[in-house]
């Protein structure tokens, strides 16, 4: 299993972080050793002094494909989940600066929460789905997928042409606007519309 995500998806996001609006998806790879596992805190990592929150919508592959064309990326996952993307901002500056890649900064233990998944048929439009994330009992980011570059569909046909989509893997979608730095003690709550997909404590 392979945790493909998707940078700079949603307009606000990149404004927020001055980053220029990519003419293809940003993509990149996470391993499976970056999934947080069930019912376990988040531990901000010794590495870090500025680990941000990135909710995001997520899609779980449930067949075969490659070069899959986006009229028939429909037929290639049946759950739609929610997660975060923790990213730790200070190391990950560094490493742009430098022209590095940003794994140690975005694929490190613990990096991504899966929260519960939801059957795709439960959903009325994937194109127009709220999602929010709430720390502490406060909203701190909400996003609607309508406000995607490129939707889960197009994702998938770009995402084929370079990697072979499996059984299981899971396409993290991009986040929108609000994400910021995570303390020790912060409960952090993420909702597809208002059903609860995930709830965390950070150590």
């Amino acid at each position: 299993m392979k945790l493909i995500c998707i940078g700079r998806n949603y307009t606000d996001h990149i404004k927020e972080l001055d980053n220029e609006k990519p003419t293809d998806p940003v993509v990149f790879l996470k391993p499976d050793t970056a999934v947080l596992l069930k019912k376990q805190p988040f531990f901000i990592p010794d590495f870090s002094n500025d680990v941000h929150h990135e909710v995001e919508v997520l899609v779980k592959i449930s067949k075969v494909g490659k070069y899959i064309d986006k009229k028939f990326a429909h037929k290639y996952y049946n759950e739609i989940g929610l997660g975060i993307d923790f990213t730790a901002r200070d190391l990950q500056a560094k490493l742009k600066e430098k022209g590095l890649p940003w794994e140690k900064a975005k694929a490190f233990d613990g990096a991504a929460v899966v929260g519960n998944w939801m059957a795709k048929e439960e959903i009325m439009d994937i194109n127009n789905l709220s999602f929010s994330l709430e720390k502490n009992g406060q909203v701190v980011q909400a996003g609607n997928t309508s406000h995607m570059l490129r939707k889960i569909d197009e994702l998938i046909e770009y995402i084929s042409k370079y990697f072979t989509l499996k059984i299981g893997d899971i396409i993290f979608t991009g986040t929108p606007a609000g994400v910021g730095s995570v303390s020790a003690n912060d409960k952090l709550e993420g909702f597809i519309e208002s059903k609860q997909m995930f709830s965390i404590t950070v150590k």
